[in-house]
């Protein structure tokens, strides 16, 4: 497995941090969003956070732009991540907290 450029630790364990990070994010936002592996895995492909923020908001969450401007949702999302991240970053790598915000998001619309 090569090493994700975007993950601070380089390994399979910093990918799921990051990845966890933004998806706490959009939890603490509000935002009904759920980034899956294979989801974080294509998006990874865009060196830049900003970038990789900005495309997804572009490419399928283009009905946020006509409410919000994209670079102050993108902060937004930046700050939060960057706070859920540094929360979880310093956990050990097996004890990272495994949960599934998705999950989350159907328990509270009932189903």
């Amino acid at each position: 497995m090569t090493a994700n450029p975007f993950n601070s630790h380089g390994d399979e364990a910093g990918t799921e941090i990051e990845r966890s990070a933004f998806n706490a994010a959009f939890y603490e936002l509000g935002l009904r969003w759920f980034w899956d592996s294979d989801t974080y895995r294509q998006l990874s492909a865009t060196a830049s956070e900003r970038e990789r923020v900005r495309g997804y908001l572009e490419a399928e969450q283009a009905h946020m732009l006509r409410a919000y401007d994209a670079e102050f949702l993108t902060d937004a999302i930046l700050t939060a991540k960057r706070r859920c991240h540094a929360s979880m970053a310093n956990c050990a790598p097996l004890s990272v907290p495994r949960f599934n915000w998705a999950d989350a998001r159907w328990g509270e619309t009932g189903f």
